[in-house]
């Protein structure tokens, strides 16, 4: 789900880590620019929750 410049995954615990890695290097390859583009992630069990 994507909200305004947010993207909403549900993810098993277990697989937390690895969809992370994967969002984060996808996220900061998506266009080549003459900066680097910064990808910060944040989890947790609900919004208010997250880390």
């Amino acid at each position: 789900l994507q909200i305004h410049d947010e993207l909403l995954f549900e993810v098993h615990p277990d697989d937390l880590e690895t969809v992370r890695a994967e969002v984060v290097s996808r996220m900061a390859r998506a266009i080549e620019l003459s900066v680097p583009l910064k990808v910060d992630t944040k989890s947790g069990p609900n919004w208010a929750q997250c880390d």
